[in-house]
């Protein structure tokens, strides 16, 4: 892989969870979290990119979404359970991912709010089409995912260095 070819990192915020009386990193999917984690799994496999990396909290319901979403992928790229993405800052993402080596092009990072939105935020300084208004208007509700393209290596990545090249959530 070239440093000069766009790099992609998708940002997925975990499906619904429940609340049953459990520690929250214990917390479960919903049952509409389970079938939004499907439908955004099958949403993630049209944009056609091949990841060489998912990057998944280590929270039950973030692993559960991911479970439930990589069943739709027509190859299931190499994940690592990150103890790091749960409650992490944008600023701590972003040092997350400026680990990830630079034989990977195209990363999916699965967390949760406010970490995921606000990293979305902070690292798109551009934007396609209407995909920031929509990420904008709607927020980052369970199960949305942004779709970001920067050039370089991942150490490279910082603040505004990204355009945000596409944007769901299951209302869409």
């Amino acid at each position: 892989m070239s440093v000069a070819e766009p790099r992609k990192i998708v940002l997925f915020r975990h499906a619904k969870a429940d609340w049953p009386q459990v520690p929250d990193h214990e917390r479960p999917l919903a049952e509409r979290g389970r079938m939004d984690a499907a439908v955004a799994g099958r949403k993630l496999a049209d944009t056609g990119l091949a990841f060489d990396l998912a990057l998944c909290s280590t929270a039950t319901r973030t692993r559960e979404t991911w479970k439930l979403a990589v069943h739709e992928f027509p190859h299931r790229p190499k994940t690592v359970y990150e103890e790091r993405i749960y409650e992490a800052s944008p600023g701590e993402l972003i040092a997350l991912l400026n680990e990830t080596p630079d034989d990977a092009q195209d990363v999916l990072l699965i967390g949760h709010n406010p970490g995921i939105q606000g990293l979305a935020d902070i690292l798109a300084g551009a934007a396609e089409g209407d995909a920031r208004e929509r990420m904008s208007g709607r927020g980052f509700p369970a199960a949305a995912f942004a779709v970001l393209s920067f050039d370089g290596s991942w150490k490279s990545l910082e603040p505004g260095a990204a355009t945000l090249v596409d944007y769901w959530a299951p209302s869409d």
